[in-house]
């Protein structure tokens, strides 16, 4: 076999580079701002699933003077729905910190830019070398894949992460670093794909050793996940008369922190159903007190977490136009819940509970 050339590769990318909303084609200047928001954005998340978020983002918040400006709670609000929510929160932080620290200008270093809320060794990498053209190698999961099916590495990961690291900086050419990164990951995302990889295309098939041993599919090998253990809780879901849902926000730290919820339970791997009555929310006081009458929805709600799996159990009542909303809670307009902060768990939730009223009453 040949020795994996990167002028090859990049001969490849010249003509094959995929058209992205973020991406530069020369000879348009590449913007940091741009590059930053593209690559917190496709943290674990596709492409498609990114796209629609950035332009949003980008029609808000053109620069990242902008951003830093906005409430922290409108760039939650526009997250809702992306998930991993805490990417959100460091994304404001590390605006701030961009216009406080650096005078609204992404530095120009690998080391300052990992020194950033949110921006990890992968993420400094990526902006160093795609939008400063540093000779810096970001190496993320296609890149990861490319690397170990190009050498047959037989370490499993994530253990051989270091591994990769080294092997994928000691391919990085002396110039065109940015295109070098991002024709790597072009490379993963549509030739060298988890299932069938499409060898015959690929511009460095003469030089992969997975190939040459058929075996380009049983690479990266992968340690077994250990999946949390099932976490279970209720949800509970108000409707007022006048279609407002009661909503309150989680606590500013942990997960989905600052996002919109209904009230719920703890989550716990010991959640016991017979509690739920006294969680549920309670209404007035004194005299004016008054009990809301529950109805369970059939079935749960399944989400997963990084972490854990999660079931809910959702519980819906009605209650009076006048009804005051409890201590850490407000009413929000059902018309306005699109532009509220919630995460898919709780559209889910919601979408459960207002389903059953509407098959109940016909609205």
């Amino acid at each position: 076999m040949s020795f994996p050339q990167p002028t090859a590769l990049l001969a490849w990318y010249d003509r094959h580079r995929r058209r992205l909303p973020w991406r530069a084609v020369p000879p348009e200047r590449t913007d940091p701002y741009r590059v930053w928001l593209s690559e917190i954005m496709l943290q674990q998340t596709t492409v498609k699933a990114a796209a629609p978020y950035y332009a949003r983002f980008l029609a808000h918040w053109p620069d990242v003077r902008a951003l830093a400006a906005a409430p922290l709670e409108e760039v939650l609000k526009a997250w809702a729905g992306l998930g991993y929510y805490a990417r959100a929160r460091n994304l404001h932080a590390c605006a701030r910190a961009v216009v406080e620290r650096h005078g609204g200008e992404f530095p120009a270093s690998e080391a300052a830019l990992a020194a950033l809320s949110g921006i990890g060794p992968y993420t400094a990498a990526a902006i160093a070398a795609i939008a400063f053209d540093l000779p810096a190698t970001p190496v993320d999961g296609n890149i990861e894949r490319v690397i170990a099916r190009l050498y047959a590495v037989a370490e499993p990961l994530p253990s051989a992460k270091p591994e990769l690291r080294r092997l994928a900086r000691a391919l990085t050419p002396a110039r065109r670093h940015g295109d070098f990164a991002q024709a790597l990951m072009d490379l993963g995302a549509t030739i060298c794909t988890p299932k069938k990889p499409a060898c015959a295309l690929c511009p460095w098939n003469g030089s992969c050793a997975a190939h040459a041993r058929g075996e380009a599919e049983a690479f990266p090998r992968r340690t077994p996940k250990r999946e949390g253990a099932l976490r279970r809780g209720a949800a509970f879901v108000v409707r007022r008369a006048d279609d407002f849902l009661l909503m309150r926000t989680r606590p500013a730290r942990g997960l989905l922190g600052g996002m919109t919820e209904v009230p719920t339970t703890e989550w716990t791997a010991d959640f016991d159903e017979a509690t739920v009555p006294g969680a549920a929310p309670r209404f007035g006081s004194g005299r004016r007190r008054s009990e809301a009458v529950w109805r369970r929805r059939p079935g749960v709600v399944r989400h997963v977490f990084t972490h854990f799996p999660l079931e809910l159990s959702v519980y819906v009542a009605e209650v009076p136009e006048d009804t005051p909303a409890p201590a850490g809670t407000r009413w929000v307009a059902r018309a306005h819940l699109a532009g509220e902060a919630l995460p898919s768990l709780m559209r889910k939730v919601v979408a459960r509970a207002i389903e059953e009223r509407s098959v109940c009453d016909g609205s």
